[in-house]
């Protein structure tokens, strides 16, 4: 029987895991501090209940020999459920990378299945054997990047109800299966089984159904490409029309029978450009939104005034965030709270900050966070949405006026691109490595936080690091 060819997306992927040869120190540089703020991120999640729950082995009380540790616990796994316990505490808080585009995303949801592969291939490698060094993490993150936010350049999974998610199993599929010493048979095989499973709906983001597996999906997904490429090592067979087949594949079951298509080959240019979330644990085209609502805070305590004194607010706004965030009505737990815009905008105007605090039921219950909600409508400019598509801009704009129940209005205040942008890295960079140290400040104790700040942010020296030495360092 005639070898059947496998789906050029498919070669696409394989053949720049496989092939392509980083050169751009932006890149490096870049995925250096999204390394240590998707780290700083999963210790702020260990704050909460909701998410530790979930965490640890799958059989209480196992330790596995040689196997991966958990950043901030005590939890020795296997390279699966390590993966699903990093994804989730990266994601919990959804204050990690983001990438816009036709879809949405976080491509620092890979490192779950990343860091656990790397760590677990760092503590079993044969004596003599080339080491594995946090600069291969690094190469790997940039690579998942890569994949993740390229096909999503033109490709919108939400559109037919399918969740981002599923392009993490994708890249970290990809990725750790190069890592692991696949052959290239075999990293086709679990890039196509990838495509081939179930992917998540996105019931889970959307009312009436909002909920806290939105904080999970992506650990599921990294574990999951964990899973993948293990069964690939041991011979387990691949799908290679996965995507074109007539009926049965991806296209025609899930994209409405289109082909997907591409703005780019593979390169750097995601994690170059990717977006943190510096100031603000707020769903990302919030995030304009979210710093001129601080603005007019401070504005309105200036002139005597405060949140009692506003009649209504109108934001300014592009169609994705009207499509994603713009919610009325009641707002169930965290998860639906940080993703309506009304909430987000409401918390500022009224408290003057907005933390992963301020969605939990407590504050929630402040009566004037919805009588305030109320007052808040959302209005598309076509401006704003071309330019959220522009690629020489990929603004995320918004723009708030406030009239007050005197009949004065305050000056608008536009906010085109978030502090956590390529075009403000001179800005964002210094929060972004405050807001790392008080992550680290929330588990570990001085002498630790000394000794993991003196390395990690030394990029030269860690880069160079075994990554079960630095991992060692991290765990408690």
């Amino acid at each position: 029987m005639a070898t059947q060819n496998f789906d050029q997306v498919i070669i696409d992927i394989v053949d720049y895991v496989e092939k392509y040869q980083i050169t751009s120190d932006v890149a490096y540089e870049t995925a250096w501090y999204c390394f240590l703020d998707t780290l700083g991120c999963g210790f702020e999640a260990l704050e909460y209940e909701a998410c530790t729950k979930l965490l640890g082995p799958l059989v209480p009380g196992t330790t596995v020999e040689n196997g991966v540790k958990v950043p901030g616990t005590h939890f020795v796994l296997d390279p699966v459920q390590a993966a699903f316990n990093i994804g989730a505490m990266i994601r919990w808080l959804d204050f990690n990378d983001t990438w816009l585009a036709a879809e949405w995303g976080h491509p620092s949801d890979n490192l779950g299945g990343i860091l656990a592969t790397a760590d677990w291939l760092s503590r079993n490698s044969d004596p003599g054997a080339k080491q594995i060094l946090v600069h291969d993490v690094l190469t790997a993150m940039i690579k998942a990047h890569e994949i993740q936010g390229c096909i999503a350049l033109e490709n919108s999974f939400n559109k037919v109800g399918l969740d981002h998610v599923l392009l993490v199993k994708v890249a970290s599929t990809a990725v750790v299966a190069h890592m692991l010493g696949l052959t290239r048979e075999q990293t086709l095989n679990a890039v196509s089984l990838a495509w081939v499973d179930g992917q998540s709906l996105r019931t889970y983001r959307h009312f009436p159904n909002a909920g806290s597996r939105k904080s999970w999906a992506a650990g599921d997904a990294t574990s999951r490409a964990v899973r993948l490429s293990l069964m690939a090592k041991a011979g387990e067979m691949g799908y290679p029309t996965a995507l074109t087949a007539k009926t049965w594949g991806f296209y025609d079951v899930s994209f409405k029978g289109q082909p997907f298509k591409f703005q780019r080959a593979y390169g750097s240019y995601v994690m170059e450009n990717i977006l943190f979330k510096i100031s603000f644990p707020a769903e990302f085209h919030s995030q304009t939104a979210v710093e001129a609502a601080m603005t007019i805070h401070h504005q309105l305590i200036k002139a005597g005034k405060s949140s009692e004194d506003i009649e209504s607010v109108i934001i300014r706004t592009h169609e994705a965030c009207i499509r994603i965030i713009d919610k009325q009505g009641p707002l169930n737990n965290p998860a639906d709270r940080d993703h309506c815009i009304q909430y987000m905008v409401a918390i500022p105007l009224i408290f003057g900050r907005l933390t992963a605090r301020d969605y939990e039921n407590d504050i929630a219950s402040d009566r004037r966070i919805d009588a305030l909600r109320q007052k808040i409508t959302c209005v598309e400019d076509s401006q704003f949405t071309a330019d959220y598509h522009d690629a020489t801009k990929r603004s995320i704009a918004n723009a708030i006026t406030v009239k007050l129940k005197d009949g004065t209005s305050l000056d608008e205040v536009v906010v085109e691109y978030p502090i956590g942008h390529a075009w403000r890295r001179v800005d964002g960079i210094p929060l972004l490595f405050d807001k790392y140290r008080k992550n680290l400040s929330r588990v570990y104790s001085a002498e630790q936080q000394r000794k993991i700040l003196e390395l990690s942010l030394d990029r030269a020296a860690l880069e160079v690091t075994k990554v079960s030495d630095f991992v060692d360092m991290l765990a408690l």
